[in-house]
């Protein structure tokens, strides 16, 4: 039974009792800090691996419970684990010295600064979020995230870089990422073409009413995350494929600029900061635009429109859209150059 766990963070005034692995040797959540629990004895049922495990790390005897989700952990060295994760809101007893760690009690706000696994990172918002019962797979390559699904959905994990772009070695969910204001890096793709004047016009994109931010606003041709583990290019020639269904080999598209944003956002209640540097890429247009094929959950519509119109209704605010005169400027200017 020495792949089955079970895991259990027990609630008191706003706070988690957390486990600082400190004392155990050969331990693989060695200085991380952890719920209490452990492996399955023969024989037993997840509740009562539970409640042993509880009265052997911290002498409390639980009173109420929930068995809050299923995780799959596959770790290099280690093989994979399924760990029932509970949380506890009763119990009788006064906390004991645990024998693997340093028992305390932390503010459930707090927890996410503490040393711990990326992985706990997601299922930690889940349970402040109080979602249903859910179930996750993990998997790490040393203390690296490299794979993350909720529910069989695989979720979007981004390189957390400093401000000058160099990576720092993280791989977090992308909400996560969000929620914390960690530096990731995005790509912008730009397709233009000239109209029979010889003027430029760029292909503009209607996100979809279903989108959590900026919905039914126009932007950039395609847009989207660098995935971990990813380059821009790789980002850029992925994202015009995936929402516009143009398939486009990397030497088709040209980088033009960088450009940093910092802000912070408010969208059905939920604090966005947003701290990406973003690679913007031309993708030029000689010949006829092939076919668009539309990723619905992305994207409502398209049209082409001149590209000084479309600058002169940013600015005066006439146009509904999420798009950076920064930016803007920098493909007039590289499209001129290019005249």
């Amino acid at each position: 039974m020495r792949n089955l766990t079970t895991l259990c963070y027990i609630e008191q005034d706003g706070k988690y009792l957390m486990l600082h692995r400190i004392k155990k040797k050969n331990d693989v959540n060695q200085h991380k800090w952890i719920g209490v629990g452990g492996h399955f004895e023969e024989g037993e049922s997840p509740e009562e691996c539970l409640l042993r495990e509880v009265k052997e790390e911290t002498g409390l005897t639980l009173l109420s419970w929930r068995f809050r989700g299923l995780i799959t952990f596959q770790s290099q060295g280690w093989g994979t684990e399924y760990m029932c994760l509970y949380t506890a809101d009763r119990y009788e007893g006064v906390p004991t010295a645990c024998n693997e760690g340093t028992l305390e009690w932390v503010p459930k706000d707090e927890v996410l600064n503490l040393n711990i696994w990326e992985g706990d990172k997601i299922f930690f918002r889940l349970l402040n979020e109080d979602a249903t019962f859910f179930s996750m797979k993990l998997s790490y390559e040393g203390d690296r995230l490299v794979f993350a699904s909720l529910d069989g959905k695989e979720l979007e994990l981004l390189d957390v870089v400093d401000e000058a772009g160099n990576p720092t070695g993280v791989a977090r969910e992308r909400a996560l990422v969000h929620q914390n204001g960690d530096w990731h890096r995005t790509c912008h793709i730009w397709a233009a073409r000239k109209d029979e004047e010889g003027a430029w016009e760029v292909l503009l994109q209607k996100r979809s009413l279903s989108k959590e931010t900026y919905p039914g606003c126009y932007d950039c041709s395609a847009a989207g995350h660098v995935k971990a583990g990813g380059t821009c290019l790789d980002g850029a020639v992925r994202e015009i494929k995936e929402e516009l269904g143009i398939y486009v080999k990397p030497e088709e598209l040209e980088p033009f600029g960088e450009i940093r944003e910092d802000s912070e956002h408010e969208f059905h209640g939920n604090r966005l900061l947003e701290r990406e540097l973003i690679t913007v890429y031309l993708y030029p247009v000689w010949g006829p635009l092939p076919e668009i094929s539309l990723q619905k959950e992305e994207v409502e519509s398209v049209c082409w429109m001149k590209l000084d119109q479309c600058f002169s209704l940013v600015r005066s605010g006439e146009l509904p859209n999420c798009l950076d005169l920064r930016e803007l400027e920098a493909l007039k200017n590289f499209l001129d150059a290019k005249s």
